[in-house]
C-alpha cells in the first residue's frame, strides 16, 4: 500500500503566502473603518465643544488705567509684554507681562484663593494673576525686573532683581543662580524697610491692584482665542486627507 507523500516545507510556505494577501486586505480594511469611526467621534466632539466656546459670554470691555497702553498684537503672541508706559523726567520704560498665577506656582501654593472670579464666565484661576514687570531707563543695559502676584484688592512682590536687557526672559524662578548674574536675595529675606520701599517704588509707577480688572479681562479674551484656535487646528489635523 502506497503512502501519500507529506507536503514539503516549500509547499506549506506557498499555501501560507497565497492566503496572506486576502487576510491582510481584510485586516487593513477593518483597521481603516475603525480609525474612520474614531475620527468621526472625535471631530463631532470637537465641533460640539467649539460651538459651546463660541457662545461663551465675553467680559465687559475694559481699558487699562492711564497712562498705560496696550502693546499692539499682544493678544496674538504666545508671550511677551501686554502693557507699556513711560514714567518720570528720565523717560523710564515700563512693560508688564501677565499670566495666570496658577500656571506659575506649584499645585497648592495658592490655596488661599477665594475661588471667585469676576466678569461673565471667567474661571477662578483668573482671580489670581502673575506679573512680570520690567523697568529700565533709555540707554541703560540693565533693567529692574519684578515678579508679582496681583489680586483684585492687593499686589505682592515675589522677587526682584537687576538683569541685563538682553538676558533671556524670566521663567518665574528668580531664586535660581543660573545665567551668570547675581539676582539678589529672596525677597522675603530682605529687611522689612527695603521690602516696603520696593513696594512704594512700583506703586509710584502705577503697578497696583488697579491693573487687575483690565488684565483679568485681557487674559480671558486671550484664553478664549487660543482655545478656539486650538479646536480648529486639531480638527484640521484630524480631517486632513492622507497625501497621495
Amino acid at each position: 500500500m502506497l503512502r501519500r507523500a507529506a507536503p514539503t516545507t516549500a509547499a506549506l510556505c506557498r499555501r501560507a503566502l497565497s492566503a496572506t494577501p486576502s487576510s491582510s486586505r481584510t485586516a487593513a480594511a477593518t483597521a481603516a473603518a475603525s480609525s474612520s469611526a474614531v475620527n468621526s467621534i472625535l471631530l463631532r466632539s470637537l465641533k460640539e465643544h467649539y460651538l459651546e466656546v463660541c457662545k461663551m459670554t465675553p467680559p465687559p470691555k475694559v481699558s487699562p488705567p492711564e497712562p498705560f497702553t496696550i502693546v499692539k498684537g499682544a493678544l496674538d503672541q504666545p508671550s511677551g509684554p501686554v502693557l507699556r508706559r513711560e514714567y518720570g523726567d528720565d523717560g523710564e520704560e515700563i512693560s508688564i507681562s501677565v499670566a495666570r498665577l496658577a500656571n506659575i506656582l506649584p499645585a497648592g501654593a495658592d490655596s488661599d484663593s477665594d475661588g471667585a472670579g469676576e466678569g461673565g464666565g471667567m474661571s477662578a484661576s483668573i482671580s489670581q494673576l502673575f506679573l512680570h514687570v520690567d523697568i529700565s531707563k533709555p540707554g541703560s543695559g540693565k533693567s529692574m525686573q519684578f515678579l508679582c502676584g496681583l489680586y483684585p484688592d492687593a499686589l505682592g512682590i515675589h522677587s526682584v532683581c537687576l538683569r541685563s536687557k538682553n538676558a533671556e526672559s524670566l521663567n518665574g524662578d528668580m531664586t535660581s543662580k543660573g545665567g551668570g548674574e547675581y539676582r539678589g536675595r529672596i525677597f522675603q529675606e530682605l529687611d522689612e524697610k527695603v521690602r516696603d520701599a520696593l513696594h512704594l517704588y512700583i506703586e509710584a509707577r502705577g503697578i497696583n491692584e488697579k491693573l487687575f480688572r483690565f488684565l483679568q479681562a485681557w487674559l480671558y479674551v486671550k484664553d478664549h482665542r487660543n482655545l478656539i484656535r486650538w479646536f480648529k487646528s486639531v480638527g484640521s489635523a484630524i480631517s486632513e486627507p492622507k497625501p497621495k
